[in-house]
């Protein structure tokens, strides 16, 4: 079987660093899953995602000139999950986002300030020292 860039094969995890996952692919060569392919998200440690003898589906990224180092992805090679709910959902920008987030803090520190002034008595209610 010959590999070529775009390809997405089955392969077996064989070894594990803390940059990526070296993934032994059907026609006997290995490759590396860099850890920044292995989710769609930030991941801090690969073993939360990935163990060592796990079959993963993999996607061929690239070549070196020797053909000896092959750079592969696990997050390319499965389809992107709701695809289609992120292309409908409408985006909020960030002046929108900041506005409402202003409107709750000042709704916060109104209820705050009325619930703390309630346990004091008020304005106006001091102590009296004499």
């Amino acid at each position: 079987m010959s590999l070529s860039v775009g390809s997405i094969v089955e392969g077996v995890v064989k070894g594990i660093t803390n940059f990526g996952a070296f993934v032994e692919l059907p026609n006997g060569q290995t490759g590396l899953v860099h850890i920044s392919e292995v989710a769609d998200t930030y991941v801090k440690d690969i073993n939360s995602y990935i163990k060592v003898n796990d079959k993963v589906k993999v996607k061929v990224l690239s070549f070196d000139e020797t053909g000896k180092k092959i750079g592969l992805s696990i997050r390319q090679a499965s389809p992107k999950k709701d695809d289609e709910n992120r292309k409908r959902k409408p985006t909020v920008s960030f002046e929108d986002k900041l506005a409402k987030f202003m409107k709750d803090s000042e709704e916060k520190l109104t209820d705050l300030k009325k619930s703390t002034e309630s346990k004091r008595g008020g304005r106006g209610a001091g102590r009296s020292f004499h």
